[in-house]
């Protein structure tokens, strides 16, 4: 997956404007008959979630996640850790080169849960505007099976309460934006191999799944290389150093085994 996807100047721009943007085909389909099977295979053996749906909290019902596969099957790290991926984040974020933080399997079952409104970089010890998240589903996206709706423009005010994702952020969330009279973007229906892509504080939720088929989606994590750990009071971030950045403190540069440059100009 070496190969380039030419991202045009229209498209940057509507990504800096809006904080979010979709891009058709990046994967092809004969490389979605390869990566497909094995992060499915790789997200079932690895997930720890086995419980009916209704046993679960809104955050467990919203989707079954599984981080990191890129360090535990060589398939999928070769389509997580691929040049391509890295050079749209890149290009898109406006800065020389990217490392992943971490990348996440989200597989919204069938009958799942909403994803409630949330900031993703809010979870993440990363001392940088220059952040991003690449959503790319293995199978066809249709209006009933959960696309993403994003706040247009909400990656320009930052950080925007201490909400992770929960019924609180979602209350939360809805009353700001009833209050402020913000308008919704929603994703179009997206075919296998496209990719939906947000800004770190892009503000952004998912709707349920009330089809009959599990939505199929692998994210993967970019910040521009150069970053440097935070200073935080954040008990989240206390957590997702040990997970994802480990070894390091506040003020060391993101530079571990875990956070791999995979694209530089």
């Amino acid at each position: 997956m070496e190969n380039g996807y030419k991202l045009s100047e229209k498209e940057t721009a509507q990504f800096h404007q809006n904080g979010h943007i979709v891009l058709r085909g990046v994967v092809t389909p004969e490389e979605l008959s390869v990566y497909r099977p094995a992060i499915a295979e790789a997200t079932k053996k690895y997930s720890t979630e086995s419980r009916p749906l209704e046993e679960r909290d809104t955050y467990g019902k919203a989707f079954i996640q599984v981080p990191n596969l890129w360090t535990k099957d060589s398939t999928v790290r070769k389509f997580v850790l691929a040049k391509r991926f890295g050079k749209i984040a890149a290009e898109l974020m406006g800065v020389d080169a990217v490392r992943i933080y971490h990348d996440q399997a989200l597989f919204k079952e069938a009958g799942g849960g909403h994803t409630p409104w949330h900031q993703d970089q809010y979870y993440w010890p990363l001392d940088t505007k220059h952040t991003l998240t690449i959503w790319i589903p293995l199978v066809g996206v249709s209006r009933d099976m959960g696309p993403l709706q994003f706040i247009p423009k909400s990656h320009k005010e930052g950080y925007l309460g201490d909400f992770p994702i929960s019924d609180e952020s979602e209350r939360y969330f809805q009353n700001l934006l009833r209050e402020r009279e913000l308008d919704i973007s929603e994703n179009p229906e997206l075919d296998a191999g496209d990719a939906s892509l947000h800004h770190g504080w892009s503000l952004h939720r998912a709707l349920a799944n009330v089809s009959n088929v599990m939505r199929e989606v692998m994210t993967i994590i970019y910040f521009a290389d150069g970053t440097r750990v935070l200073q935080s009071d954040n008990e989240n971030h206390v957590r997702e150093i040990n997970s994802w950045l480990p070894g390091l403190r506040p003020g060391d540069l993101v530079d571990t085994d875990l956070n791999p440059l995979v694209y530089n100009r």
